[in-house]
């Protein structure tokens, strides 16, 4: 199998996103650049115990996706292994963010297990921007609650639900 799909290069960016963060969005915006079509899915992640619902975390991005104006973005969402999801979007790529050396071991993990249940995927791994490079959900969600400023790390779609959820 290709990567391309009726001549085109798409990707899939999955992840929890729960919620969202500049680091996210960045990752987002260059793999728009590289790819034909990138679909970003959020995980219905159940070993985590997420703040948003799986319909908030699509919608939060969807709306930064159209006011970043992606034209060639599409959220989508998906529940059990990513593999499966994958051959059902009949999609080879993967793409998968790095902050530090801490992430690249799960991530080489996950991507050697996606690897060996089907050959034909690809996992594209994009440096995070120096700049976003210690932000986390977890750690935005913890700044909020305690009423700190996070406007640096997320969007201002963002920081109003979060600050709906902490009342």
């Amino acid at each position: 199998g290709t990567i391309f799909m009726n001549n085109k290069k798409i990707a899939v960016y999955p992840g929890t996103f729960d919620p969202v963060t500049y680091g996210h969005i960045d990752i987002i915006k260059r793999a728009a650049r590289i790819f034909d079509k990138l679909l970003v899915s959020v995980a219905r992640n159940l070993h985590k115990k997420p703040l948003f619902s799986i319909e908030e975390r699509t919608d939060l991005l969807k709306e930064i996706v159209e006011s970043e104006k992606l034209d060639n973005v599409t959220v989508d969402s998906f529940e059990g292994l990513l593999v499966d999801y994958l051959k059902k979007k009949k999609i080879k790529v993967i793409i998968r963010g790095l902050r530090v050396v801490t992430d690249f071991d799960y991530e080489f993990a996950y991507a050697s297990m996606n690897q060996k249940i089907n050959p034909g995927i690809e996992t594209v791994f994009l440096m995070t921007n120096e700049k976003y490079l210690f932000i986390s959900s977890t750690l935005i969600k913890e700044v909020v609650k305690f009423g700190g400023d996070v406007s640096d790390f997320a969007p201002d779609n963002v920081i109003k639900k979060l600050k709906e959820k902490y009342k």
